[in-house]
């Protein structure tokens, strides 16, 4: 008697799904979701523990996770699997830095300009060497950490700012009426700037989205901030993880919110306009 040998797989060769080609989720590439419809380019892809990811940001610059599972979007109308890229470049158009400048390949260092960008808060200055950090070498802009704006007095006037040497201010929360409004009105002049955000703190410049939250939380008056966010996400309360995860999730300006963006180019902007002029230039 003969035995037979029978696959484990018993369904029928017809109703098998054809097989589809694996395509690298290169940043740029645009897809659609096969189940929501959702249309979008590729920002980045991530490793969860719940598997893969892909981050897709639409038309209207909103964007949206999805997790990469076989056949789960449509490349020019035909169905595919999205696999992690594998160190290759971006498809199409010059590289480009996280601010979104234009990457100059092999580019140095230029040798420090005598004028210099103050940032305050440690945060801040981190969140601005991740973003703006390639454009600041090729310029040749110094950032120096401003520990708090009761400082700042002081500061200026020992750089004593001048036409070869100007100096620009990141301050936090500069609201009309503040403490920080009056000093940065009484320091400003015609080699000195000073700007702000209208964030408590930096963390709320990093989009909710690129954070994986759909706000950040509403903290009490009289409580620590970075503390009741942290208490209100359900993260352990222990603010510099909490910053390293946030910061983590910025890879590009896409990840920040425009009121930063803005105040952060303004600065490099007015540091590095030519000497000859009394207002900012453009890079």
């Amino acid at each position: 008697m003969h035995s037979r040998h029978y696959s484990p797989d018993l369904t029928p060769p017809w109703k098998k799904p054809k097989p589809v080609p694996e395509v690298p989720a290169d940043p740029g590439l645009v897809v659609e979701e096969v189940v929501t419809g959702y249309c979008g380019a590729v920002l980045r892809c991530e490793k969860t523990a719940e598997g893969p990811t892909v981050t897709l940001e639409d038309r209207f610059g909103k964007v949206r996770v999805f997790p990469m599972v076989p056949r789960g979007f449509l490349l020019e109308g035909r169905a595919v699997t999205l696999v992690r890229p594998q160190g290759r470049p971006a498809p199409g158009g010059p590289a480009r830095t996280a601010s979104g400048s234009l990457a100059v390949p092999g580019a140095r260092a230029r040798v420090a300009r005598a004028g210099r960008i103050y940032v305050e808060g440690r945060h801040d200055a981190e969140l601005v060497e991740r973003v703006w950090g390639d454009d600041l070498r090729i310029e040749g802009v110094v950032v120096e950490y401003l520990e708090g704006v009761d400082d700042l007095p002081a500061i200026v006037e020992a750089f004593a700012p001048g036409p070869d040497a100007r100096l620009g201010v990141l301050v936090d929360h500069l609201v009309p009426g503040s403490k920080e409004s009056r000093i940065a009105a009484a320091v400003t002049g015609a080699h000195a700037l000073v700007v702000g955000h209208p964030y408590i703190d930096v963390w709320q410049a990093v989009k909710p989205s690129s954070v994986g939250i759909p706000a950040w939380p509403q903290v009490p008056r009289g409580q620590d901030w970075k503390t009741g966010v942290c208490r209100a996400l359900g993260w352990p309360e222990n603010t510099g993880a909490a910053w390293q995860r946030i910061l983590s999730r910025v890879r590009s300006y896409k990840d920040l919110e425009p009121a930063l963006l803005g105040r952060v180019e303004e600065l490099i902007d007015f540091v590095t306009a030519p000497e000859d002029t009394e207002g900012a230039g453009g890079r």
